[in-house]
């Protein structure tokens, strides 16, 4: 099923163990969802294993606790506008996403102790270095996020 379906990052999906609180949606705990980023204006897959960071705690922490990022991993940060690779051990690529999942923006091998943002973006997508220069990535194109079962 195709998460644009499901709109997360607008309104959450209810999958996996989840909390809710009066007056709000379901929020998903992280680790219990993955997917897999496609480019469909290039035809590449930038991800075949993508986390989702959707709450407070996992986007504050985002990849901080990770050594390296093996190709075909990432992390999906909804919603968020700019991110930091303070205590970073390694360098990622970084894909602004709209809400409509079109590219904004992106930012090759952002070294660690580096900010970046994108105001018009509602989410990133934080990617091994190189990722987005061997899909062609670029701004303009159209992604899809599939979730995996």
């Amino acid at each position: 099923m195709n998460i644009r379906d499901r709109q997360i990052g607008g309104g959450r999906i209810n999958r996996g163990r989840t909390r809710n609180t009066p007056g709000s949606r379901r929020v998903i705990v992280f680790g219990q969802l993955q997917v897999q980023v496609r480019n469909e204006t290039r035809d590449t897959v930038l991800g075949r294993l993508v986390d989702v960071a959707n709450t407070s705690s996992t986007r504050r922490t985002g990849l901080l606790k990770h050594k390296s990022l093996e190709p075909g991993h990432g992390l999906w940060i909804v919603p968020c506008e700019s991110v930091h690779t303070f205590f970073m051990k390694f360098a990622i690529d970084l894909v602004y996403v709209d809400k409509r999942r079109r590219v904004r923006k992106v930012r090759h091998a952002v070294k660690p102790w580096r900010m970046s943002a994108c105001l018009s973006a509602h989410s990133v997508l934080e990617l091994p270095a190189g990722t987005a220069a061997e899909s062609g990535t670029q701004a303009g194109d159209q992604l899809a996020m599939v979730e995996l079962s």
